[in-house]
Parts: C-alpha cells; sequence; structure tokens
C-alpha cells in the first residue's frame, strides 16, 4: 500500500505534470471505483489543475473553476468553485503516468484499469495517467467533490500529519497519553496519525528500538520523543529518496529501502539477528527481536503477549 512518502513523491510528480495544463477527459473504467455522483465526473473535463495536494494517502488534484473565483455556496451559481478529484489507492492502486494515451478510449473489462484522465492541448500532446489496482479486493476510490474535508469520510477524520507543524514532540506526546492500545495500532490508525501504514509502522518502531505491543499510554516522556523522532526521521529519509523519482520507479525505491518490514528471515542490517514476524488475517508485522522486545520473540497470534 502506498503510505505518505510514496503518495508525497507522487504528488509532487504530478505538480510537475498537470498544474497548468486542461483535463480532457476523465474515463471510469472500473464500475466501482468512483464514490461520488454529484458533481459528475464529466465536470471536470475542460477545467485546469491548478494544485495537486496530499491529505494523508489522499492524493487531492485540484480543478480551476473556469468562472474565476466563484462562490460555490452561491445559490445563483450552484455550479460554481474548484473541483478536486480526489484518490486513494488503497492496498493494490498504483497510478501509471504515459507520455501519450491511446486515442480509443479503453473498454471496461477484467484488467487492472480503472480510471483514465487525458490531458487536452498541443503542449500535453494526449498525455496522462491510469489509475489501476491488482488482486480482487477492489478497494481503489475516486471522489469529485467540492470540498475534501466535507465530502470525502476518509479525508473528514483523518489525525494530525506526522510531518506537519500540528504533529511536534509536545503534539505527539499528547496524541499517545489517552491511547490505552499498542503502539503498532496507533501509528496505523489514520484518525490519530495521517498516512503512515504497516510498512513505515514497522521501521519506525524498529528504529526506535520499541516492541509493536508496548502501550502507547504507558510510555515514558523519554521514549515517547525517541519514537516522535523515529517517526519523523522516517519519514523524511524516505520521502527524500522518493523525490524525483517517477511513479514507476516509486514502489521499488519504497521495498529496498526497508529495513525490517517484508524481511522475515533476514538479519537485521542493525544488529543481524533474524527478523521475525507475527500474522494476522490480513497483514503481518516485522520486528527484530534483539533492538526490540529485549531478544525475546513475540507469539504469532493475534493480541500476542512477550512469550514466558
Amino acid at each position: 500500500m502506498p503510505e505518505l512518502p510514496e503518495v508525497e513523491a507522487l504528488r509532487e510528480f504530478l505538480t510537475d505534470r498537470l498544474v497548468g495544463n486542461e483535463v480532457a477527459r476523465a474515463l471510469p473504467v472500473a464500475f466501482h471505483v468512483l464514490k461520488t455522483y454529484e458533481p459528475p465526473l464529466s465536470a471536470v473535463q475542460g477545467r485546469t489543475v491548478s494544485a495537486v495536494r496530499r491529505h494523508g494517502k489522499f492524493l487531492d488534484i485540484v480543478l480551476a473553476d473556469p468562472a474565476g473565483s466563484t462562490d460555490p455556496a452561491d445559490p445563483a451559481d450552484p455550479a460554481g468553485g474548484d473541483l478536486h478529484l480526489v484518490v486513494h489507492l488503497a492496498r493494490a492502486g498504483w497510478l501509471r503516468w504515459q507520455d501519450s494515451l491511446p486515442a480509443a478510449p479503453p473498454r471496461p473489462g477484467k484488467g487492472p484499469l480503472a480510471l483514465r484522465v487525458t490531458l487536452a492541448g498541443p503542449a500535453a500532446g494526449g498525455a496522462g495517467f491510469d489509475l489501476t489496482e491488482a488482486g480482487t479486493q477492489k478497494r481503489l476510490a475516486v471522489y469529485c467533490v467540492r470540498d475534501p474535508a466535507a465530502e470525502v469520510p476518509g479525508i473528514a477524520r483523518l489525525g494530525a500529519d506526522p510531518l506537519g507543524p500540528g504533529c511536534t514532540e509536545a503534539d505527539f506526546a499528547e496524541l499517545l497519553r489517552g491511547e490505552n492500545r499498542q503502539i503498532k495500532g496507533v501509528l496505523r490508525d489514520q484518525s490519530v496519525l495521517a498516512g503512515i501504514g504497516n510498512a513505515y509502522s514497522d521501521e519506525i518502531l524498529h528504529a526506535a528500538r520499541m516492541s509493536p505491543f508496548k502501550i502507547a499510554s504507558r510510555l515514558t516522556p523519554e521514549e515517547a520523543a525517541a519514537l516522535h523522532a523515529a517517526m519523523t526521521e522516517t519519514l523524511r529519509s524516505a520521502v527524500a529518496r522518493s523525490r524525483g523519482l517517477a511513479a514507476a520507479q516509486l514502489k521499488r525505491e519504497k521495498k529496498t529501502g526497508l529495513r525490517v518490514h517484508g524481511r522475515t528471515g533476514e538479519p537485521c542490517p542493525v544488529c543481524g539477528d533474524t527478523v521475525r514476524e507475527v500474522s494476522y488475517r490480513d497483514s503481518a508485522l516485522q520486528y527484530c527481536p534483539t533492538c526490540q522486545t529485549g531478544g525475546k520473540p513475540l507469539a504469532d497470534r493475534r493480541l500476542s503477549r512477550l512469550l514466558k
């Protein structure tokens, strides 16, 4: 699943290629992908991209109002105001950029293609992007809305951005204070911290030398400070590694930059111990016993505790 560093890199990638260009067409190919119906997706056609933003793991393509600064709340002009094409790539979704898209519209089928956006004008040259989704669990989501914070449920629930000004060391400690849950789950909870998923939560906890099952509210001030430092450094380093890469290269960069996540059975790059795994129904976490749990392996079952 793309997480904060990859989505931030995609935001920068799309900013360079979309801003200032007009959308010729946005065509849903898979019936499940579009989650809104008003305004219709066809309303983005003819609008110029003015910005690309990120909200946690959501991409927000801002399409300028062709009439200018019309108030969208004005009953005399209910269609006025900017539109937002908001994308959540979910677990298996991705964005594939093409400098020249086929002229013929794609046909709905059983392939991975979910939505296609084509740019207009001679400068664009028929460029654009496809949203694709592998696998059978179709969770890729696209929203065409006027106000993402009010109209996209996932954005409305987002917590603090881990790299934003609202997540200082003091803010972070306050967030943890009332969380009587395992720290792994708190880091992944989008209503607490926006943008961290399974992979980077493993990496952050490994960098902080902390058990994923430690209760968040029981962290000492020193542990909370160390975790905050590990979180910001891990995410900033990942963003820096991804910056400037083409969209097609981001998945590979994420995988090569991970130290413990997805590396069960391999040696820990810090101490050499074997990276271990705790499996759940639809996910798994990885950790180093020497670095994180005092050398003790965690029982591989849900709601596990340290083996005695």
